[in-house]
């Protein structure tokens, strides 16, 4: 499938997502919950509501937009293929970022598994080549088989020596690990998840590590699963489980700080992540049309320069 004609997109300006020079709205959209993933969010969503929410995206203001072969084994790819068929294709100024991943069911995570995974997301979105694709989860296996030749990462960018893949990158947890990643030289780009929030700063030396080598990178996940959304008392969870109390506490510390401010305690964990000028994009993601509006509203919160200082004051009492 090819690419279609740009559409008209709200004067967001673009930042370019490191050494990939692909220019991307600060705002990335994140297509997991569109795999129906009950398990991890909570909640269902349907064909019907993510194939609405995906109208939305393509008619509205962000142009990024990231997903995985993992996402409900395969779901979110699917769904995010069916949209770009009806709208004709990929949009010029659309980027769509991928994830290469292990088998589900086996938990093969070869190098051939890799291939399998990148023809099947192709297969499945209805494109012929891929923009940005990561090595997904790598703390999986050993980093030793992930990086030796002929395994997942060789793989990958053999892929991109071919032209299959634009641009590889590097998506995972641990920070040490993914440090280790960056370090290589191998990849272009990088995704932390739930590690860069109000809350939770430890991939700090990360961020240093990757934006020192010039690698585009990408915060996942700055609502720590929504309760920096919704409020400890709303929706006591962090990182997809159970939030602690020291969490829980210094959530309603924030929480307490915002509303003096009469800021959304979300805007703030939002614009906590945009204001970092080592992040190209933030990954939020959506599960309803409605986000993309309250999103972008979201972002253009106003918010006085003493919040910040006092959040921060309020957590070292914590």
């Amino acid at each position: 499938m090819h690419a279609t004609e740009p559409v008209f997109r709200d004067d967001i300006p673009r930042r370019i997502l490191g050494m990939t020079g692909l220019p991307v709205t600060p705002v990335c959209i994140g297509c997991a919950p569109l795999g129906d993933m009950p398990a991890t969010f909570t909640y269902s969503v349907s064909e019907e509501q993510a194939l609405a929410t995906l109208r939305a995206v393509f008619g509205g203001p962000f142009n990024f937009l990231d997903t995985a072969a993992s996402y409900g084994d395969g779901e979110s790819e699917r769904r995010i293929g069916l949209a770009l068929r009806e709208i004709g294709g990929l949009p010029a100024d659309v980027v769509l970022g991928t994830k290469a991943d292990r088998d589900l069911a086996s938990g093969d995570f070869s190098g051939d598994q890799m291939k399998r995974s990148v023809e099947r997301s192709l297969r499945l979105l209805g494109l012929d080549r891929l923009q940005l694709v990561y090595l997904h989860d790598p703390e999986l296996i050993p980093f030793e088989a992930a990086m030796a030749r002929g395994g997942p990462a060789d793989v990958l960018l053999r892929l991109k020596a071919e032209g299959v893949i634009a641009h590889v990158g590097v998506a995972g947890g641990p920070i040490d690990l993914m440090i280790r990643y960056v370090e290589t030289g191998a990849f272009e780009a990088v995704i932390t998840h739930n590690r860069y929030t109000l809350i939770d700063r430890s991939a700090e030396p990360l961020l240093e590590a990757a934006s020192r080598r010039g690698l585009g990178i990408s915060n996942a996940a700055p609502y720590g699963s929504g309760i920096l959304a919704k409020g400890a008392d709303q929706y006591p969870r962090y990182m997809y489980g159970q939030a602690t109390d020291a969490q829980l506490a210094q959530v309603r510390r924030i929480e307490a700080v915002c509303r003096r401010h009469a800021v959304p305690l979300a805007a703030a964990a939002l614009q906590f992540s945009l204001r970092d000028p080592r992040v190209s994009a933030t990954i939020i993601g959506m599960s309803k049309p409605e986000r993309i509006a309250e999103t972008a509203a979201l972002a253009s919160q106003p918010i006085p320069a003493a919040l910040w200082a006092e959040i921060d004051t309020a957590l070292a009492g914590a």
